[in-house]
């Protein structure tokens, strides 16, 4: 189906997402020293908080979007600072990030915005070209817990993050989390680039 009009919603000024502070999960992450300093890739990253925060804790960060809006307003964030962290409006699911590969891939509800299957395994396969050996892919996907609610991120299954996922890469830790701000339930998915192809399921003998 076709894809949200990105640039609309920031012309419009209509942006949940954007909470204008760093998500909780990724300072988590890195603030334990499982990731540290190196070059990474944030996909999605809308007005440029998370970029410019990985930035300014000693990542080298590309950090693209759909949006050509959204990577204006990202720019004029970044005026007058010496940080490095870029901005480029680009299609994840037409080509692997330039100037990769990465050690470190975030995405903050990026991966659930795709209501195909199909589209959520190519997202997952670009990821993974795009990833160094070793590299670690964090990923906050709406999850299907929580109460009924009309507005929020799109909900997927842990079953869907799965299949879509394990085919491309490792999965370390699903668990759940929580969108600050209106307190969706997520998922917490961090995977690692893959130094074995996934092995088929097996029969008890």
């Amino acid at each position: 189906m076709p894809h949200r009009p990105w640039n609309e919603a920031y012309a419009a000024g209509q942006l949940p997402w954007d909470t204008g502070q760093p998500e909780p999960v990724l300072v988590e992450l890195v603030t334990s020293g499982l990731v540290a300093p190196c070059p990474a890739l944030e996909i999605g990253a809308g007005t440029g908080t998370n970029a410019i925060w990985m930035a300014e804790h000693g990542f080298d960060v590309l950090a693209v979007d759909i949006s050509p809006l959204a990577v204006e307003r990202a720019h004029a964030k970044m005026e007058g600072r010496a940080l490095r962290c870029r901005f480029v409006a680009w299609d994840i699911l037409a080509a692997p990030a330039p100037d990769g590969p990465f050690q470190f891939v975030f995405d903050r509800g990026c991966f659930h915005v795709f209501d195909e299957p199909d589209e959520r395994r190519r997202f997952a396969a670009q990821v993974a070209a795009t990833l160094a050996a070793g590299g670690l892919w964090l990923s906050l996907i709406g999850s299907t817990e929580g109460p009924p609610r009309e507005f929020g991120p799109p909900r997927r299954s842990a079953c869907e993050v799965t299949l879509a996922i394990e085919p491309a890469l490792e999965i370390v830790e699903l668990r759940s989390a929580e969108f600050p701000g209106h307190k969706a339930k997520a998922w917490y998915c961090l995977s690692r680039q893959r130094t074995a192809p996934a092995q088929p399921s097996t029969q008890h003998d």
